[in-house]
């Protein structure tokens, strides 16, 4: 699966050639840019990978949006239309719970790439793949090493708000989706009528994670060119889909 990422990566936009000693491909050459307030220092740490997908990811997936892991495992799946064969990359991808999940839906044909800055978070990621289906990735979500049109579907779930520049990940997914691909996002949204939002963004300032306006997202990916773009708000966070013409 390393090998069939590598076919997929773009010179010009990685530097040089990546490193292999951990069982992922590491573009970011043993850095990785800043880490913006305490949110992303925490996603970089080494406890939180050992209880992110049992604990830590649940649980905040309950307060977020009311869903199980199960429940948007299904959802991404399904706004993605997921099928054998497809390849999909999976940006921000933790310890990999989401990527295991797209490689059994996509199968031994297709291939998932599941990508993320932390190093300490791929390390889990590969000790809790043993099958190899996945091909883990270093990089930086703003700019990603691959070649442009080379996915069938992109997600990015629960990460898009803890980006520094969340808009220039989406310059990157929408240049990374191929003719007809599909894009799943799960972020963070503002609740309510002023003043509330601008408390919620004072909040997110104060952690380093963006909470984006109702239709902001929907906006950015249509200014993007994508067209049917859906949007479902949920709790605090909102689901938006979209597809590439």
């Amino acid at each position: 699966m390393i090998a069939r990422a590598l076919a997929l990566v773009d010179p010009e936009r990685a530097a040089g050639e990546p490193g292999t000693d951990h069982g992922y491909l590491d573009f970011l050459d043993g850095t990785a840019p800043p880490a913006h307030g305490p949110a992303q220092q925490l996603m970089r740490s080494t406890l939180l990978p050992v209880i992110y997908e049992r604990w830590w990811r649940p649980a905040w997936g309950r307060v977020l949006t009311g869903a199980s892991a199960a429940g948007e495992h299904r959802l991404a799946t399904e706004l993605m239309e997921l099928e054998a064969g497809d390849a999909v990359l999976d940006v921000a991808c933790g310890p990999g719970n989401f990527s295991r999940h797209f490689a059994s839906v996509v199968g031994d044909e297709g291939l998932c790439v599941g990508l993320d800055a932390s190093a300490t978070m791929l390390e889990r990621a590969v000790a809790d793949t043993p099958g190899g289906g996945i091909a883990y990735v270093r990089g930086d979500a703003m700019a990603l090493p691959f070649r442009s049109g080379v996915f069938d579907a992109v997600c990015c779930f629960a990460a898009l708000n803890l980006i520094p520049d969340p808009f220039a990940t989406l310059d990157e997914i929408a240049r990374v989706l191929a003719p007809g691909g599909r894009v799943a996002l799960l972020t963070s949204s503002t609740t309510g009528p002023p003043p509330l939002p601008t408390l919620e963004r004072l909040t997110g300032r104060l952690t380093g994670m963006h909470v984006f306006g109702a239709g902001e997202i929907v906006g950015a990916l249509r200014g993007r060119g994508l067209e049917d773009v859906r949007r479902r708000g949920r709790g605090f966070a909102q689901f938006v889909a979209a597809r590439r013409p």
